[in-house]
């Protein structure tokens, strides 16, 4: 594993006020038809994975699936782009029995 750039999370439940520990998150670099698995794990007790690439950030269009196993959502996925590998990029999720929300973290 790198030290260099990468891309991090960190799941907020905020209808119970809490990190939301153990979701799985699977990462994907969108390249054509076909995404290219680039990294997973599960959040810790304080909801974050902070390396979830597994190698060198690249330029480009990621996605990045949480399975939530909520009341409503199941399943949520984010696309978005990378385009300064000189910096690492944060997607947080903020959920809560029927809402999510996400935004460029730092």
């Amino acid at each position: 594993m790198s030290d260099g750039p990468t891309i991090s999370t960190h799941v907020l439940d905020t209808g119970r006020g809490e990190p939301a520990a153990g979701i799985s998150i699977e990462l994907y670099r969108i390249e054509g038809a076909a995404p290219r698995h680039v990294g997973s794990g599960t959040t810790d007790a304080d909801g974050r994975i902070r390396r979830l690439l597994d190698g060198p950030l690249e330029s480009g269009d990621y996605r990045i699936e949480f399975s939530i196993d909520g009341p409503f959502f199941g399943h949520a996925a984010l696309t978005f782009r990378v385009d300064d590998v000189a910096r690492s990029y944060h997607v947080p999720l903020l959920l809560a029995p029927y809402s999510i929300a996400s935004y460029r973290g730092s």
